[in-house]
């Protein structure tokens, strides 16, 4: 069998470009290519916001941790309509001299939950660092049935309302998974090989048209 000449390949390629359905084949091509280009971007701008979720993640706590700052959740509405339930609070732990009568602090109580009032008094303790501070929730009529000793307490910097449910939600063991199940199937499907069959269809076109 004798092997095929220039002539009989350029026949070839003229056929097949005369066939009925070669431009549906090709006009086919550009539109995959754009989908797929389309959905590549789309992975790449969730990784990218992702990855500055975590660095931002990261650094809220090693600042939490240096500078003592935690969160509270507020489950009433003792503190309306400054704080109303369902907020979540960030406090940071000072000493109790550095508070000041209309300040909003979080006091722990042993055997109790901890309360989050504003301060309405301030009066020196015992000793230099100790306090004795009267508070009262923003939606009380009267301060609270007893003054609160202390020497440290969390002061409120701000507050976040309606996202106490969103917090408590992310505890879930169920929504923990689901989140770490698509993050790891859009890292996958990024990072995933493409095959070379992606490519098969243009360099076959280009061929042709010469």
């Amino acid at each position: 069998m004798s092997a095929p000449t220039r002539r009989s390949l350029r026949q070839q390629a003229v056929a097949i470009d005369e066939s009925p359905s070669a431009p549906a084949a090709w006009a086919s091509v550009p539109t995959r290519s754009a989908r797929r280009g389309l959905g590549r971007l789309l992975a790449d701008a969730l990784l990218w916001l992702a990855a500055i979720a975590g660095v931002a993640c990261m650094v809220l706590v090693v600042v939490a941790l240096t500078a003592n700052i935690t969160l509270i959740m507020f489950r009433t509405g003792s503190m309306a309509p400054t704080i109303p339930a369902g907020s979540v609070a960030v406090v940071q732990s000072v000493t109790a001299s550095q508070v000041q009568v209309g300040d909003v602090v979080t006091v722990d109580r042993e055997g109790n939950l901890p309360v989050t009032h504003r301060i309405t008094s301030i009066a020196t303790g015992a000793n230099e660092g100790e306090r004795v501070i009267t508070m009262r929730g923003d939606a009380n009529a009267a301060d609270d049935p007893y003054p609160y000793t202390v020497q440290s307490v969390r002061v409120v910097l701000f507050s976040v309302p309606g996202i106490a449910t969103v917090i408590v939600a992310m505890g879930n063991p169920y929504v923990l998974g689901g989140l770490t199940l698509g993050a790891t199937a859009l890292v996958m499907w990024a990072f995933w090989p493409r095959s070379p069959k992606d490519r098969r269809p243009r360099t076959e076109t280009a061929g042709i048209g010469r």
